[in-house]
């Protein structure tokens, strides 16, 4: 398993950033409703943390403390990430948008 160093900034406030031990890379970096163009589309962009965290917790059914340990995270920090990337996600299926993830190499700024 590859270990990748992810970290998370909030541009509103100054705090310095806090590196998350990220286990897996996707092998894609978009999902979108199947025969709509990816322009007519919408986005959520969805971290690599968040990833992670969905990863661990609901593929691996692993409980919070022991994936956020994994993670080197709170186990409050990993609750905050797996609850948000949930809310994306779903957001994604029921409106029908593109799910981004936000892998190194293809982030944009801006998206929601």
């Amino acid at each position: 398993m590859t270990m990748l160093r992810s970290y998370a900034y909030n541009q509103y406030v100054s705090r310095p950033k806090k590196y998350r031990c990220v286990g897996c890379v996707p092998n894609a970096c978009y999902f979108k409703p199947k025969g709509i163009p990816m322009v007519e589309l919408d986005e959520v962009a969805l971290s690599l943390d968040e990833l992670e965290a969905l990863r661990l917790a609901d593929s691996e059914g692993r409980y919070h403390e022991d994936a956020a340990r994994e993670m080197k995270i709170s186990r409050a920090t990993f609750g905050r990430i797996v609850k948000e990337a949930r809310r994306k996600v779903a957001e994604a299926l029921t409106k029908g948008k593109a799910l981004r993830i936000e892998a190194p190499g293809n982030q944009k700024k801006n998206s929601k």
